[in-house]
């Protein structure tokens, strides 16, 4: 039909999170005739267990933030989990608390807040040792016997690990968790190990930490693909 195709790899969804608490001030402050803009946001950013998602909690005492400004916090805070801290990768399993802060009589707004909240959220987060999450997928690998020593030495240069196997009637099936920024080709590459003769299942298991030694130069190929 003259249709021009172009094949481009996924991308992978990552996600960002932290590793420890951390906090930080933000005072948002500006004049620009008339009424101006005020608003100072103490934020507290603590690790949450995976797959816990996000958290909020208002600590503050004694009104030093008024209630009706709280919701400006909270949806400062948002804006910047949407927005990350490491690869513009959305920032899950973190509690953020408001603690202290201060207003203006006059100058302070729901958007000043959010302003402060949002800024102060980044501030603590890069102080939270923020980390990389990667997706891992469960993949079930079924192949005659004799592929099967060739399979797992191929996963396991894959990061992959071997979770167990069964055999049954000459083939074998292998159960694996493996990353999905490594199982991109997967499809073809275990054709051609098996001569087209193994098949295989994929779905989604968790997020987990990638590997310290892999986070830079993985983070330095994300910001050269958003370059190009």
């Amino acid at each position: 039909y003259g249709v021009e195709v172009q094949y481009k790899v996924p991308k992978v969804p990552y996600r960002e999170t932290v590793r420890k608490s951390a906090s930080a001030m933000y005072r948002h402050k500006k004049q620009t005739g008339g009424h101006g803009q005020f608003g100072e946001v103490h934020l507290r950013v603590d690790p949450l267990p995976r797959g816990s998602g996000f958290e909020f909690a208002d600590e503050i005492k004694g009104g030093v933030i008024p209630h009706q400004f709280i919701p400006g916090v909270e949806k400062g805070v948002r804006e910047a989990l949407d927005e990350g801290v490491l690869a513009g990768f959305p920032v899950v399993d973190v509690k953020a608390a408001v603690y202290y802060g201060t207003y203006h009589e006059v100058d302070s707004s729901e958007l000043s807040f959010k302003i402060a909240a949002r800024t102060a959220f980044k501030s603590a987060a890069e102080s939270a040792e923020p980390t990389l999450l990667e997706p891992i997928m469960s993949l079930a690998v079924t192949a005659p016997d004799g592929f099967t020593g060739d399979i797992i030495s191929d996963l396991t240069s894959r990061r992959g690990r071997i979770l167990g196997m069964a055999a049954e009637s000459g083939r074998t099936t292998i159960r694996v968790d493996v990353p999905m920024a490594e199982t991109m080709s997967y499809a073809l590459d275990l054709k051609a190990l098996t001569q087209g003769r193994a098949t295989f299942q994929v779905e989604f298991a968790r997020y987990d930490h990638v590997p310290s030694q892999l986070q830079e130069r993985t983070l330095a190929q994300l910001r050269a693909a958003d370059e190009g």
